[in-house]
């Protein structure tokens, strides 16, 4: 009975160990310093515990969520794409039940989470799912997904705000669209990798439908707005010059990215769509908070 059990539990503890890598659940960490940003402009401060983990929760199952929803919808494509054939769908070390049973238990605790922050947090969090839901077949039909995969992201910041106060107003919005247009740059990026395998299987994106080049260009036009939208809030919001020197070196790591990662070479891909970004995001974060509390 004893070994039978240890059984059931090493195998349900590899499925979870499994689940957790397919949808690289430990990146969460670099998803949540803009929506705490929120949180804290919301708050004017720190809004307390209870605020703090239920945001956490929503923002940490909203994208486990939606990654899991992502590698569910793409397995047969990731099946036939060289650099995501050895995923754990494809490859056969997760099963699609797997991840349909762990999208419904990530949909549920995001439900959860926005409940215990109050009304409206409630009623929108059915549309956040729906969104997340629709976003991974996007690309099957324009060459605008990585806008959509954007605004998946840009929406935590007013999510965290609504979270603190029950309802939406214009700072969370021009927070929301720097979000958006940061992580629609990166990714438009991230996709030139499979942009021969796109053009092959007809899928859509920026790089496939216009070129590299161009791809590089767009991405850069989408950090300078996001850099502006961040500079508009802090002087509509009237922070302190702390916030303003984050938003400098936020660009500095924008612009360092375009030095490691050029048409001709991509071989830091990686480096640039995983670290720089979480080093914008936290520098943000911190500067805000400094910011805030300071005044």
């Amino acid at each position: 009975m004893e070994s039978r059990i240890a059984r059931v539990f090493l195998l349900l503890s590899k499925k979870i160990r499994g689940i957790l890598e397919s949808i690289k659940f430990q990146e969460s960490i670099f998803a949540l310093p803009f929506a705490y940003l929120g949180m804290v402009l919301a708050a004017g401060g720190f809004p307390g515990w209870s605020v703090v983990i239920w945001i956490t929760v929503c923002m940490v199952f909203a994208r486990a969520l939606g990654m899991s929803v992502n590698r569910i919808v793409d397995r047969h494509i990731d099946a036939l794409n060289p650099r995501t054939f050895a995923r754990h769908l494809p490859s056969g070390s997760l099963m699609p039940l797997d991840l349909v049973a762990f999208s419904l238990f990530a949909a549920t605790v995001f439900v959860i989470g926005a409940y215990q922050l109050n009304l409206l947090a409630t009623i929108l969090a059915p549309v956040a799912i729906a969104y997340l839901i629709l976003y991974p077949f996007t690309k099957r039909f324009t060459w605008g997904s990585s806008f959509f995969l954007g605004c998946a992201l840009g929406i935590a910041p007013s999510a965290a705000w609504i979270g603190v106060l029950g309802k939406i107003s214009w700072e969370p919005i021009l927070l929301s669209a720097a979000v958006t247009f940061w992580a629609t740059s990166f990714d438009i990026l991230y996709h030139i990798q499979d942009r021969d395998f796109y053009i092959r299987q007809g899928l859509f994106s920026v790089s496939q439908k216009f070129g590299v080049r161009f791809s590089f260009g767009m991405a850069a036009i989408l950090d300078v707005l996001a850099v502006a939208c961040l500079i508009l809030l802090g002087w509509y919001v009237e922070l302190s010059y702390h916030y303003f020197v984050g938003c400098i070196l936020a660009s500095a790591f924008l612009v360092y990215k375009y030095f490691i990662v050029r048409p001709s070479k991509m071989q830091k891909l990686s480096l640039a769509f995983y670290r720089i970004n979480a080093y914008v995001s936290t520098v943000m974060f911190g500067a805000t908070l400094i910011a805030v509390l300071s005044s």
